[in-house]
């Protein structure tokens, strides 16, 4: 039984590893899986053969390069009819759903305006729900088995991934999505942190870049942070972790969307921006929505003279870089992405981010902390829910031996453990 128990791990652990190098390199040949994985050419035949008559794999024809001869070589690829994901994001004022085949293409997408600061729980919960039903009633006319739901939130979730424990979005707290939408529709769903799957995303594609350690810093209407160690997602014990935008900047400070005083990001969010280059007093109620082209106009502004609107991205700069500084004190400078439409005004936000760490003890190497900027939020986290959605049926499923179409009925109760 041991003996037998073994071999069972290690072809799970060898199916995981070429449906990973698929997953990656998108069209690959046996050969070149083999270099990525270092398992033998006999093994990865006998992989990919049971692979592609299980329908996971498929193979394609990979034309040579112009100046080569010879027969076009074989190439192995996820194959899109496999399964599907679905996504749903869930941001301030907005709600959003995309569905993907099993190779990663977009298939279809929605979405709606919402005031959620003003609907009701059972309204929030209710919008949630009448768009993952349309999107899964759609693939079951296709006869396509959504295999995996993943929900982003803005907001701190628990840390099996279950529950939105607070957000700013909403007054409503402790809502448990992953029981009620798997109630709904008997399909496995995760509930993740909007700035984890940033930087996910970022892991996906760049990987010789971000890989071992970096950090992803969302800067937008709220400040979040995605945090990479060793190689893997910093979370909590307790939650999804890394509440950057909510560490103490100046104790009884300006006022933050979250209630509390002298946040980061009552002084780098794009309302506190706002706020400190309109001449408002920092105990003013945080403004609701702002929308891209008002921020675009205070940075034109700020680039344009030195006054209140540069002031304003000073002020935010340098509660980034002290934020910054005192993280990196703990764990010591890593590769820095900065995320958002407010990412784009990093020109106006540096210096004084720069001369923050500096002060701090984290910054004896500040001079070498790189910054790369990310303007487009929204496609990262489309891209870091469906990677993370896909590589959940790719190891809890298909590296088990279940096949694609089993998987829409007898992979459920595996998938929720």
């Amino acid at each position: 039984m041991t003996v037998g128990m073994r071999h069972d791990d290690l072809r799970r652990r060898n199916r995981a590893m070429v449906i990973a190098a698929a997953r990656r390199g998108g069209q690959v040949s046996r050969t070149e899986i083999a270099a990525i994985t270092g398992l033998s050419h006999s093994t990865i035949s006998a992989i990919s053969s049971d692979l592609i008559a299980e329908g996971i794999l498929l193979e394609t024809r990979q034309e040579p390069p112009a100046l080569k001869r010879g027969r076009p070589q074989v190439g192995l690829a996820l194959h899109p009819l496999a399964a599907c994901v679905v996504t749903l994001m869930l941001s301030l004022n907005s709600l959003a759903a995309v569905s993907l085949d099993y190779a990663g293409n977009l298939l279809e997408e929605e979405q709606r305006r919402l005031d959620t600061r003003a609907l009701p729980r059972d309204e929030l919960i209710a919008e949630c729900v009448a768009m993952l039903r349309r999107r899964l009633e759609h693939k079951a006319r296709e006869g396509r088995p959504v295999l995996r739901i993943v929900l982003a939130i803005q907001g701190i979730t628990d840390a099996q991934g279950r529950s939105m424990l607070w957000s700013p979005i909403t007054p409503h707290t402790d809502i448990p999505f992953t029981d009620l939408l798997e109630a709904e529709f008997s399909v496995p769903v995760t509930v993740e942190n909007d700035s984890n799957m940033m930087a996910e995303a970022l892991r996906w594609r760049d990987p010789q870049r971000y890989r071992d350690d970096f950090i992803a810093i969302l800067l937008s209407h709220g400040i979040g942070m995605g945090l990479v160690l060793k190689g893997a997602m910093f979370t909590g014990t307790h939650s999804s972790g890394v509440e950057f935008g909510h560490m103490v900047h100046r104790p009884d400070g300006a006022l933050c969307r979250c209630g509390r005083r002298g946040c980061i990001e009552a002084y780098a969010g794009s309302y506190a921006i706002w706020r400190n280059a309109s001449g408002h007093d920092e105990s003013e109620e945080p403004r609701g929505d702002i929308d891209e082209a008002e921020m675009r106009a205070l940075a034109d502004a700020a680039r344009a003279q030195d006054g209140p609107e540069r002031q304003a991205f000073r002020i935010a700069g340098e509660a980034l870089g002290f934020g910054l500084g005192s993280l990196f004190a703990l764990i010591d400078p890593a590769p820095v992405a900065l995320v958002g439409l407010n990412a784009a005004a990093f020109d106006l936000i540096e210096p004084a981010l720069r001369e923050a760490i500096a002060r701090t003890a984290g910054g004896h190497h500040s001079g070498s902390i790189s910054f790369s900027i990310e303007p487009d939020q929204i496609a990262l986290l489309r891209e870091g829910c469906a990677m993370r959605a896909l590589t959940h049926v790719d190891h809890q499923i298909f590296a088990s031996g279940r096949s694609g179409t089993e998987g829409a009925d007898s992979s459920q109760s595996s998938l929720m453990a």
